[in-house]
């Protein structure tokens, strides 16, 4: 009897299905993090690019200590940059469709499934004279490291000239040097 009601399909478990896949087909995208410790909502960007942004930031400036949810928030500049301006969106779209086909080289299926963090890095130094490039390093820049909850992290003070500056207040106590 209990193997006939689990290959028959009841109504109510019929309409909770339709309800769920009603929900995710009109939901925005989410882009969740490999172990799904960070979660974004790209606006302009799809999910692909929007994740592919987010390793390449990673292996660009690569803290390990630092959660990939820093690096989706300085990501997030860029899609709002996207939004825009048309040539900008073009220009990420573009630069990931290439990373992705230098993956494929590799016999990967797209930059994000290369197993390598050095094989990844090795297609980053080929085209870090790229515009795409230079946009996203140049947003990492500010995006990554203006973030005050980063400074934790990483054990900085933040500026000192509204402290009176670093030589009273022990300059070189950094411990992690």
């Amino acid at each position: 009897m209990q193997s006939e009601t689990l290959g028959r399909l009841d109504r109510r478990t019929l309409l909770k299905g339709a309800a769920t896949l009603i929900v995710a087909a009109v939901t925005p995208t989410t882009v969740f993090g490999v172990n799904g410790a960070w979660a974004a909502t790209p606006a302009n960007l799809d999910a692909d690019t929007f994740a592919t942004l987010v390793q390449m930031s990673r292996d660009t400036y690569p803290h390990d200590q630092i959660d990939d949810s820093f690096y989706a928030k300085a990501v997030a500049g860029l899609d709002d940059a996207a939004g825009k301006d048309a040539a900008v969106k073009q220009m990420l779209t573009d630069g990931v469709a290439a990373l992705n086909k230098a993956a494929q080289g590799l016999k990967a299926s797209d930059y994000r499934s290369l197993s390598s963090e050095d094989e990844r890095v090795a297609l980053l130094k080929a085209m870090e004279t790229d515009p795409f490039f230079q946009k996203v390093r140049g947003n990492l820049v500010t995006g990554l490291y203006n973030n005050q909850d980063m400074w934790k992290v990483l054990g900085y003070e933040g500026e000192s000239a509204s402290k009176g500056g670093y030589i009273n207040r022990g300059f070189n106590d950094i411990d992690w040097l």
